[in-house]
């Protein structure tokens, strides 16, 4: 017996969700594929597979991924309902900058800087989007 297409459809679509979530809660905590690689002793390639929805993630791996990025596996669930399609994802070379961004703010100790930090950051933002508008 064969899968029907609209139950491989709804697999592919919780794939994709999850691997949205790992590539995000890992772009949160500052790490990059190759470092999450590192931690569960897989190729990045394989993270990059994961977060794409490319591959399918094993429960087992699920829980060591929960494990490294500290959330609860049912983390990667949140949000999904089955009813929309996910869109595909791109390889995660593109938010190297974010994962820096993120990586050198969490080293910031002092609150005032940080704050500082923020506001030049929305100030940037905000003359960007103003930027565009004005095109």
């Amino acid at each position: 017996m064969g899968t029907s297409p609209s139950k491989r459809q709804d697999g592919r679509s919780v794939d994709r969700h999850v691997g949205e979530r790992i590539r995000h809660r890992r772009a949160e905590v500052g790490l990059t594929q190759e470092d999450l690689g590192r931690i569960l002793q897989i190729s990045y390639q394989q993270i990059q597979k994961y977060e794409t929805g490319a591959n399918r993630i094993s429960a087992g791996r699920l829980f060591e991924v929960g494990r490294a990025l500290t959330v609860e596996v049912s983390y990667f669930f949140d949000g999904y309902d089955g009813t929309k399609p996910s869109s595909t994802l791109p390889h995660g070379g593109h938010n190297r900058a974010a994962i820096e961004l993120v990586r050198n703010f969490s080293e910031l100790r002092d609150e005032p800087l940080r704050g500082a930090v923020t506001t030049l950051l929305r100030a940037l933002r905000d003359q960007q989007a103003r930027s565009m508008a004005a095109e």
